[in-house]
C-alpha cells in the first residue's frame, strides 16, 4: 500500500518529522537534493549544461542544493532565482548563501540557451493559487527551453490535491517526488505534467497518514497476494458463495454473460443469472457453468425465492429501463438480505428512489461512472469532476454505502475508511462491457467472504490489472471486455504462483 497525500498532508508530515522526531529541516533538504541528483543520473538525464530555476520557498532551497551538488560533480550549472528575496524561507536563504560560496552561477532571469536539462524548483506542494504575471511568463519560458525537464517534488503549477493546472504548469519528463507520490501527480491532468514519477525516501515520517481517513492510498502488484481471498484445500462450490445476477434485458445477453463470467473467473462457487426469457439460449451456450432463470413478466414471489438462495446479489448490468426492470430494482433493494452490487441501469432507477438506501441493514456497493454518479447526486459532471473527493465522501457517509466511482482514476469510498485511488489500468478499459466485468469481479470477491469495501477495492484494482494484461496480449485498441476477463484470470494466476513460493 502506498499513501497519496495532498500538499497539506505532506506539510503536516514535514512538521511532524522536524518537530516530533527531531530531524532538522536542512538535513531533509540535503537528502532531497542528493536523492534528486542521484535519480537524475540513474535515469540518464543529460546534466552537462543544467539550468535550475528556483523560487523563494523550500522547493527553491532544494533547487539551490541540487545546483551545488551538480557543480561539485563537475557539471556546468546555472541557477535562475525568479522568486522574491524578501519572502525567502530561512532554509532557502541559507542554501542560496552556500551555493554562492561554492561558486554556483546565480542569475535572476531566464535566457534562451542550449541547456541539456532544466530543473524546476519554483513552487512546491503548498501552491494553492493560480500562477500569473512574471511567474507565469518564466514557467512558460522554461517549458520552451531545449533539454530534458525535471520537476522537484511536484511540477510547479499543479495543484497537489486535485491535479488541476493553476493557470500554467511546468511540463516535466521526470518528477522526483519526496516520501510519497502526491495525489495531484496521480490525478489528471497533473499526471501528464509530471511525466515519470520517482519516489525518493528522504526520511519524512508517514506515521500521521495511518489514522486519518482523509488521506488517500493506492496499491501496486506486490499487494495483490494480500488482497485476494484464500482458497482452501478442503472446499466445495458452496465454500465460495452463490451469486445471483439480475442482469440482461431482452437483447442484452452480453452484459449478463460478461458479469457472470467475471464472477466465476474471480473465484465465485456458483452463479445464477436471472434474465429475460429471450436470453436463455445464448447464455446457456456462452456460459454453461451458470444456472439460468428467466422472466417474461414481473414475478415478486420468484424474485424473493431467488434472493433467498443467494449469498450475494448483483443487479443492473444490461437490465434496461423498462417497468419490469424498475420493479426488479426497487424490490431487490428493499428486500435483499445479502450484500448487493448495484450497477448500470439499476443505478438509474436508484437515482429516482434514493430513499431506498436509507436505513438498510445489508451493505450495498454502488459502481457508477461519472455520468451515473451525477444522477445519484443531482449535480453536473463538471461539478463532480472538480469536487469528486468531497462529494463521494459526503455521499457514502449519508447513505452508508460503498461507492466505486469509475473514471480514469477510479475512487472507492466508504464512511470512516480512507479513499482508495486506482492507478493501474489503461485506455483499453474504455470499452463497452468493461463496467459489467467490474461488477461481476466485485460480486465474485464478496461471495468468497470479502466485505463490501475490501471487495470493491480489490475488485477495482484486479480489474485494472486485468486490463494491463489484456493490453499486453491484444493492445489497447483491440482489447474487448472478454479479453479483459482473460487478463484478470492471467493476473490471478500470476498472483497465485507468487503466493505459492
Amino acid at each position: 500500500m502506498r499513501y497519496l497525500p495532498t500538499g497539506e498532508w505532506m506539510q503536516k508530515a514535514d512538521r511532524y518529522t522536524i518537530q516530533e522526531i527531531g530531524i532538522p529541516s536542512m538535513v531533509l533538504m540535503e537528502r532531497a537534493a542528493l536523492k534528486t541528483v542521484n535519480i537524475m543520473e540513474r535515469k540518464q538525464v543529460n546534466l552537462d549544461k543544467t539550468l535550475v530555476v528556483c523560487g523563494s520557498g523550500n522547493n527553491g532551497g532544494d533547487g539551490f542544493a541540487i545546483a551545488r551538488l551538480l557543480k561539485e560533480k563537475g557539471y556546468e550549472v546555472t541557477v535562475s532565482f525568479i522568486g522574491r528575496e524578501a519572502s525567502m524561507s530561512e532554509d532557502c536563504r541559507q542554501q542560496l548563501k552556500i551555493a554562492e560560496k561554492c561558486g554556483v552561477s546565480i542569475v535572476t532571469s531566464i535566457k534562451r540557451e542550449e541547456y541539456t536539462s532544466v530543473v524546476d524548483a519554483v513552487f512546491g506542494v503548498g501552491l494553492n493559487r493560480d500562477i500569473a504575471g512574471t511567474y507565469r511568463e518564466n514557467i512558460e519560458k522554461m517549458n520552451h527551453l531545449p533539454g530534458q525537464k525535471v520537476a522537484v517534488d511536484i511540477p510547479s503549477g499543479i495543484c497537489s490535491a486535485t491535479g488541476k493546472v493553476l493557470g500554467t504548469a511546468f511540463s516535466a519528463d521526470l518528477t522526483v517526488t519526496f516520501a510519497c507520490e502526491k495525489l495531484g501527480c496521480i490525478l489528471y491532468p497533473g499526471h501528464v505534467y509530471a511525466g515519470e514519477s520517482v519516489v525518493a525516501d528522504i526520511g519524512i515520517s508517514r506515521k500521521i497518514f495511518e489514522k486519518d481517513s482523509s488521506v488517500c492510498y493506492t496499491f501496486d502488484e506486490t499487494d495483490l497476494p494480500k488482497l485476494l481471498p484464500v482458497r482452501k484445500p478442503d472446499s466445495h462450490k458452496g465454500t465460495y458463495g452463490k451469486v445471483l445476477m439480475i442482469t440482461g434485458s431482452s437483447g442484452m445477453a452480453g452484459a449478463a454473460y460478461l458479469s457472470a463470467k467475471a464472477a466465476y473467473i474471480t473465484g465465485a462457487g456458483l452463479v445464477q443469472i436471472y434474465t429475460a426469457k429471450e436470453n436463455r439460449g445464448i447464455l446457456q451456450q456462452l456460459l454453461p457453468e451458470a444456472i439460468i432463470s428467466t422472466y417474461t413478466e414481473y414475478d415478486v414471489e420468484n424474485l424473493h425465492r431467488l434472493l433467498g438462495w443467494a449469498d450475494v446479489v448483483c443487479i443492473g448490468c444490461g437490465l434496461g429501463r423498462t417497468d419490469i426492470s424498475e420493479k426488479l430494482v426497487i424490490e431487490t433493494v428493499k428486500s435483499t438480505k445479502t450484500p448487493c452490487v448495484v450497477d448500470a441501469d439499476a443505478l438509474y432507477v436508484l437515482g429516482r428512489h434514493m430513499e431506498l438506501l436509507k436505513g438498510q441493514e445489508w451493505p450495498f456497493v454502488l459502481t457508477p461512472h461519472m455520468k451515473e454518479m451525477t444522477g445519484l447526486l443531482g449535480c453536473a459532471v463538471q461539478e463532480l469532476q472538480e469536487k469528486r473527493f468531497e462529494k463521494i465522501r459526503t455521499f457514502t457517509e449519508q447513505y452508508g454505502v460503498v461507492c466505486a466511482l469509475k473514471d480514469a482514476r477510479t475512487l472507492v469510498s466508504k464512511m470512516h475508511r480512507q479513499i482508495f485511488v486506482n492507478i493501474a489500468g489503461n485506455s483499453s478499459l474504455a470499452k463497452a462491457g468493461s463496467g459489467d466485468v467490474l461488477a461481476g469481479v466485485i460480486a465474485g470477491l464478496m461471495a468468497q467472504g470479502l466485505d463490501c469495501y475490501e471487495a470493491a477495492v480489490c475488485g477495482v484494482y484486479l480489474h485494472a490489472c486485468g486490463g494491463d494484461e489484456a493490453r499486453e496480449a491484444k493492445c489497447s485498441y483491440s482489447t474487448l471486455a472478454e479479453d479483459l476477463i482473460t487478463g484478470i484470470g492471467t493476473c490471478i494466476k500470476k498472483t497465485e504462483e507468487k503466493m505459492a513460493k
